[in-house]
């Protein structure tokens, strides 16, 4: 399994109008989660977002579903620059 984090920074005037959004985001793209999906705030930085997404089976289909499902909610409308995709996951059991 793999999970994914997005982070990128909004506008602060708009956090809003992100959270509606990112929120609509994350309830589209728990069914390819085993963990439902969630937005967090940088401690330090509140104008900086991350969502988090685990338990990812299929990670191709799951960028793919992202791609699709983030410009209908106009994600752009409210960032400021570059959303950032990683894709983590934890190490192989020892045999």
């Amino acid at each position: 399994m793999r999970n994914a984090y997005v982070y990128y920074r909004i506008d602060p005037a708009q956090a809003d109008l992100a959270a509606v959004r990112i929120d609509a985001l994350l309830d589209a793209m728990a069914v390819h989660c085993s963990h439902p999906p969630r937005r967090l705030p940088r401690c330090d930085d509140t104008s900086t977002w991350m969502e988090v997404y685990e338990g990812i089976a299929d990670f191709a289909a799951f960028v793919e579903a992202l791609n699709t499902a983030t410009p209908p909610l106009d994600c752009a409308a409210f960032t400021r620059g570059e959303r950032h995709l990683e894709c983590f996951s934890a190490p192989d059991p020892a045999p």
